[in-house]
């Protein structure tokens, strides 16, 4: 990690330590991505029409653009005036930074910024061929919309698996995840699941993001750990918690806020009960009974009201490595018994 994610971990520098890091931040920031001027990324979305707009969120509006003379296909996050209000110029250039330097194959990685002025903040991240793991689920955002089968759905949850345990362990501080959800998991050309919406995560003891902020997004309540709702800490195993019901949409194919309903309204919600209930009809009949049964039991975990009860994200991913491994066990024992009464 740089310098600036160096002291925003695990120190507040004074004025002077402050004034040297503002000098040198967009040196730094220059050798992990590319820093666009407004012209450049104006002349990336000239004729930009209405059907360029690929995303949007609170935020701001995600633009499909393209760099190269129209070679290389980009995703532009042009963020609203005011969505970031909360922050200084010097707090925006260090999370633009240090989201510059998060480099796993499960992460959105950051190609490029604009920042002039503080009037403008753009993002330029790698195209997503495949668009978000909601638009599948979902049938949304005029996506073309595939249906996913059983396996290739475990590994996108493998994936997205892997890159929360490498930011929560990956680097000299954990980073959580401020709004995850299935609008931030990005598929690309080989359904590879890469995380973004990693503006203002939390990293370490020190939370960048304000109460105003996490309440203008208040579509992601339906993943908020109930612990972060009744106190305002935000933990790793908070994020287990909303990757827990990415694991029950993932699952059902119902929206999160639909899930949510449902277990506000019992009490006593058990996922091992009511999983049979809501599982997408598309893959009811293709999941492996110990598949099944490996998957459910770290979904209901995940989902487990105390945080402390929940697994670490580690082992999460090692759970639905071996859900995988049982159900092409069972693929293969199937597919060798077909060639068998194929011989006879």
């Amino acid at each position: 990690m740089g310098l600036l994610s160096l002291f925003s971990c695990f120190s507040k520098p004074d004025a002077g330590v402050n004034r040297f890091l503002m000098t040198t931040t967009f040196n730094i920031m220059g050798e992990h991505c590319h820093h666009f001027s407004l012209a450049e990324i104006q002349s990336s979305l000239t004729n930009a029409k209405k059907s360029l707009v690929i995303g949007e969120d609170s935020f701001g509006v995600v633009y499909k653009g393209y760099l190269n003379k129209g070679a290389t296909a980009v995703a532009i996050k042009w963020f609203n005036k005011g969505s970031l209000s909360g922050l200084s110029e010097s707090q925006l250039k260090n999370e633009v930074l240090f989201l510059c330097q998060l480099h796993h194959p499960n992460i959105m990685p950051v190609i490029g910024f604009c920042i002039e002025r503080y009037r403008h903040l753009i993002l330029l991240h790698e195209y997503m061929f495949n668009g978000s793991l909601n638009d599948h689920l979902h049938h949304t955002n005029n996506h073309k919309f595939v249906p996913l089968s059983w396996e290739r759905r475990l590994r996108i949850c493998i994936g997205v698996a892997r890159g929360l345990h490498y930011l929560h362990t990956g680097g000299m501080c954990s980073v959580i995840h401020n709004f995850f959800k299935t609008q931030y998991i990005l598929l690309d050309q080989n359904w590879e699941p890469k995380i973004s919406g990693l503006l203002l995560s939390k990293r370490g003891g020190v939370d960048v993001a304000s109460s105003s902020l996490v309440a203008r997004n208040h579509d992601t309540f339906a993943y908020c750990d109930p612990e972060y709702a009744a106190s305002g800490i935000l933990t790793v195993k908070s994020n287990v918690f909303s990757f827990g019901v990415v694991l029950l949409e993932v699952l059902s194919a119902k929206q999160a806020r639909e899930l949510y309903l449902e277990r506000v309204k019992n009490p006593n919600y058990s996922v091992e009960l009511h999983a049979e209930k809501i599982v997408d009809p598309f893959i009811k009949s293709k999941i492996a009974p110990d598949c099944w049964k490996t998957f459910i039991d770290i979904t209901e975990r995940c989902l487990h009201k105390q945080g402390t009860e929940r697994p670490n994200m580690g082992e999460v991913e090692m759970q639905l490595e071996l859900a995988l491994q049982l159900q092409q066990k069972s693929q293969t024992y199937v597919d060798c018994n077909l060639d068998f009464v194929q011989t006879v």
